[in-house]
């Protein structure tokens, strides 16, 4: 078997391999053997069949098996030769096959692109100095008080303000014609709450009780439902129930009830020690970022194409399963949207691979385990699918190789130089 390889590029090779007569011979007889032993022809017994009989009945399949096999077999034995690291999917242009004689093919593929990892123990990383306040703790505080509010009948109005907690049945429509989706009963809204359209929360404001009334809500232009936006719909609305929020006193029985702690002082102790540690999440993630920024920035190196598309499709799914309804862009803009994304997420992957190399960052199959172990408890029920799913090689290689990327970037963390410095502006407070 002949073999040369072009560099196209620092990502692009061609491949061309040349096999013998003899090898192309070899590949057709044991493909007729096997087609022999299985055939039913009639009027010949199994495995007696001539092999001109099945010549004639079967040469172009043959013929098809014969080159896929000898392309399949002899480009493996190339990159595995060459050493090359193919990422993508070879795109093959091949010679016409004929027994007796020589056959050739070549071969376009993309491969990892060659990185000179450099410069990355003791990068310089800027920690801004952040810490829990009392109006955090205390807003903290305020959500565990209001997970346990309760909500009561009003008793002394009937009339609906906001803040309230209503109990409607509505219909609606547009132009006259009933809204699809626009008639139902027993729907809970939050006047002021924000969970429906604004317009229409701000109009249950001064109802009355238990009386039907007709109110008209007008829609924004950029409403996500495009038969609805710009136009104006008839609601009618009866207020069935109003209610609202008593929040419980904020005092020891409280803590003792919704906290575990035998005083509010405690618990308001045990709230700042959990955003601590949230705090701490925060900063060393935002060390991360600023990590692979840093690295990114300062290495330059071509980009395989398949990586990033592959990366980008990625993205996409993920934007799509994520997005909450509504209109979304074309395929075309969000593939224009997120490829800078993909480009940066790829090149600081291959860094980061180098790098794992460089050092002989390298996980135990044991931790491996532990972690597939440790999915499979959280998922609860669904344990013996997780475990099922690691099960294959491939689903584990690919765990493994994260845990490798994630153990790099702590390897960094431990050997970067950070300094602490002051925050330009307050620090958003963590969302719990």
């Amino acid at each position: 078997m002949k073999i040369d390889v072009d560099n196209l590029s620092s990502t692009q090779r061609k491949i061309r391999v040349e096999l013998p007569g003899d090898a192309v011979d070899k590949e057709f007889v044991r493909a007729y053997e096997n087609l022999g032993r299985h055939a039913k022809i009639k009027g010949f017994r199994p495995g007696k069949v001539p092999r001109s009989v099945l010549e004639g009945i079967y040469g172009d399949e043959v013929k098809g098996q014969v080159l896929s096999r000898l392309v399949e077999r002899s480009l493996g034995e190339a990159i595995k030769e060459r050493g090359l690291k193919v990422i993508s999917e070879p795109e093959v242009d091949a010679d016409t096959l004929e027994e007796g004689r020589a056959f050739a093919f070549s071969a376009l593929v993309e491969v990892k692109p060659d990185v000179d990892a450099k410069d990355y123990i003791g990068v310089e990383l800027n920690a801004v100095k952040l810490s829990v306040s009392d109006e955090q703790v205390e807003n903290a505080l305020g959500r565990l008080r209001d997970a346990h509010a309760q909500l009561v009948p009003v008793e002394d109005r009937d009339i609906v303000e906001r803040g309230d907690f209503v109990t409607i049945d509505f219909s609606g429509t547009i132009d006259g014609q009933p809204m699809p989706g626009g008639k139902t009963e027993n729907y809970s809204v939050e006047v002021g709450g924000g969970g429906v359209l604004p317009e229409f929360e701000n109009a249950l404001v001064g109802l009355k009780k238990d009386e039907e009334a007709t109110m008209t809500v007008p829609y924004p232009q950029d409403y996500f439902k495009r038969e609805f936006a710009g136009k104006s719909a008839l609601f009618s609305v009866t207020v069935k129930e109003i209610k609202k929020k008593v929040l419980p006193p904020l005092d020891d029985e409280f803590a003792k009830d919704h906290g575990a702690s035998a005083s509010l002082e405690e618990l308001k102790n045990k709230i700042r020690s959990q955003l601590e540690v949230e705090l701490g999440e925060f900063r060393k993630e935002a060390l991360k970022e600023q990590l692979m920024e840093r690295l990114v920035e300062k290495h330059s190196f071509d980009l395989p194409e398949s990586l990033i598309d592959r990366q980008v499709r990625y993205l996409i799914e993920r934007q799509q399963r994520n997005a909450a309804g509504g209109e979304q862009p074309s395929l075309d803009d969000l593939r224009k949207e997120l490829r800078p994304h993909a480009e940066r997420q790829v090149k600081a992957t291959l860094l980061l691979e180098k790098i794992a190399d460089n050092e002989k960052v390298d996980v135990p199959d044991a931790d491996v385990q532990k972690r597939i172990e440790d999915a499979a408890r959280g998922a609860g029920q669904q344990a013996s699918a997780v475990r099922q799913y690691y099960g294959r090689p491939e689903a584990r290689e690919s765990l493994k190789s994260q845990m490798i990327l994630d153990r790099t970037i702590e390897f960094l963390l431990d050997r970067a130089v950070t300094k602490e410095v002051e925050p330009t502006v307050d620090a958003p407070e963590k969302k719990r």
